[in-house]
Order: C-alpha cells, then sequence, then structure tokens
C-alpha cells in the first residue's frame, strides 16, 4: 500500500442535530385555567363569598339585608423574547440546516416559561382589590403541609402527605370528585412514591398504580406531573404542590409565535429566528392550591 494514501482518508460529520437534555416545553399548562386577554391588566374572574341563612328579626320587624363579600383577582402581562441569528458564512459550512432545530429549541423554552409562571404564581402573591393593588399572600398555616408530616423528622412525599392534601381540600369544600387535583413533583418525590409500598403494591389498589413506563400517573385520585423547575425552601425542602384547574389561571396576552428573517442590516445577512410571548398567571383562591412541603 502506498504510503501517500492517509493524505485521501476523510472525516465524517453527522448530519443529525440533536438538542441537548432539557425539560421540553410546558408539562402544566394543560391543567389551568387559561384565556386570552388585552390591556395592561386583567381580571380573569370576579368572586362572590359564601353568606348563610339568618334568623327572621320577628313578626313585622324592619327587615335587615345581607351582603354577599366580593373579590377580583388580577393577572398581569410580561413580556418574554428569545432573538437567534445564524451566519450565512457558517451555514455555508454545514451539512444541515439549523433553522428547524433553532426555532423547536425556542419553542420548548416558551413552554417552559408558561410552567414558571405558574408554579410562581401557585404558590407566590395574589394580586387583589378593585384594580389590582392589593396583595394576597400564600397561607402557609392553612393550606400548607410540613416536610415531617407524619414523621419524626423531614421526609420526602409519602401517602400521609397525600392523604393531607386530599383532607385539606375536602376541608375547604373543593370538590374533587369534579375537578380532579393535580400534584406537581419532582424527580426525587417521584422516587419517594416508587419506595412505598401502598402506591406500587397491588394488594392496596384494585388496579395497577404505575403505568406500562413505570411512571406514577396517578393515585388517591390525582394526577402527578414530575418538574424540575420547583424551588427550594428552607435550603433542602421541595415546594412541591397539588391544585385543581379553577385554582390556577394562566393569561395570555400574546401566545408563542416565531417568525424567520433576513437582517439586511447585519454582515452575512444572517437568518434571525425571533420568538416572543406575552403572558402571566395568578392563584385564583386560597384552598384550591396546596404546598407540600418535601425533604431533598
Amino acid at each position: 500500500m502506498s504510503v501517500n494514501v492517509p493524505t485521501h482518508f476523510t472525516i465524517e460529520y453527522s448530519s443529525q442535530v440533536r438538542l441537548l437534555l432539557q425539560e421540553r416545553g410546558s408539562k402544566l399548562r394543560p391543567f389551568v385555567t387559561s384565556g386570552t386577554h388585552t390591556g395592561k391588566q386583567a381580571s380573569p374572574v370576579n368572586q362572590i363569598g359564601s353568606i348563610e341563612m339568618q334568623t327572621p328579626a320577628g313578626r313585622f320587624a324592619p327587615m335587615g339585608r345581607v351582603d354577599a363579600p366580593f373579590a377580583r383577582r388580577w393577572v398581569f402581562p410580561r413580556d418574554r423574547e428569545l432573538p437567534q441569528q445564524l451566519d450565512k458564512f457558517d451555514m455555508l459550512r454545514l451539512i444541515e440546516d439549523l433553522k428547524g432545530p433553532y426555532a423547536e429549541n425556542a419553542a420548548l423554552a416558551a413552554g417552559r416559561y408558561f410552567d414558571d409562571l405558574i408554579i410562581e404564581a401557585a404558590l407566590g402573591d395574589a394580586k387583589t382589590g378593585e384594580t389590582g393593588t392589593g396583595t394576597e399572600t400564600f397561607d402557609t398555616t392553612n393550606f400548607s403541609i410540613a416536610a415531617a408530616f407524619g414523621a419524626a423528622g423531614e421526609v420526602g412525599l409519602t401517602v400521609a402527605k397525600l392523604i393531607e392534601a386530599q383532607r385539606i381540600f375536602m376541608n375547604a369544600n373543593v370538590d374533587i370528585e369534579a375537578e380532579q387535583p393535580t400534584v406537581v413533583i419532582s424527580p426525587k418525590q417521584h422516587a419517594n412514591l416508587l419506595n412505598e409500598i401502598e402506591v406500587v403494591s397491588t394488594d392496596f389498589n384494585m388496579r395497577p398504580v404505575l403505568g406500562t413506563d413505570g411512571m406514577v400517573r396517578s393515585f388517591l385520585g390525582m394526577n402527578f406531573v414530575v418538574s424540575n423547575r420547583l424551588d427550594l425552601v428552607n435550603t433542602d425542602d421541595r415546594a412541591c404542590f397539588a391544585f385543581v384547574k379553577s385554582g390556577i389561571h394562566l393569561g395570555i396576552w400574546d401566545d408563542v409565535s416565531s417568525r424567520v428573517d433576513e437582517r439586511t442590516d447585519l454582515s452575512s445577512i444572517p437568518w434571525q429566528l425571533y420568538t416572543k410571548v406575552t403572558a402571566g398567571a395568578t392563584r385564583l383562591e386560597q384552598g384550591r392550591v396546596i404546598r407540600i412541603l418535601c425533604d431533598e
């Protein structure tokens, strides 16, 4: 073999473009209420509180009046954008066209932004009042389950905590038969459930809880969604939460939209992939959202 053969060796590069590991879009949007809005702020719902029947004042006595409490929730829009550029000189040196993968990557990022809005609204401050100037903080006294609930010390997600969440819903008069609660957990809490005998054993369940993929999808009448975007509180406690659909509202001013243009003002006239969204979210009522602290 000629010693000059190595000069003809070739290098082969893959023409496949693969997105790196990431949470793929919104997981929570299907489980909350949503609506389209305009203006600088919007009230997705007006709320009338409960009243009680009164004892008559007496025969021919002046009639009193009962005024039902009135409340209003507000949602405020937030703008987000994601501009990406592809140099045409660089693209001449590539086998693959990157515009499609770049656009897909942007759409996934927008979906994750929706989840961030929902998670923040679930346990954060809600704007109230006639014009949205009031603030309602999350009630950690009545609607939060401690990390050490049912145990001598802090523990992860347990069946006891899920039963307590169910009790809190019912105690708050949430109709969990009409609205199936959703529980948002991290991968660690999903692993906790897989170690709970009441969850994985058919001795405790008429039908298997685990799906064919080994994931816990439903238990105690609750759906489960695994997310890596939940916050830590108290250093090592994951702030999971359970909610019903009527408990959180996602307001859409401008849904995810993208466009691809040539930037004639820049060298190489690069492709610009521009993605934007304007949205906001709010918790609609105390009692429809329950925080579940879990040790990590």
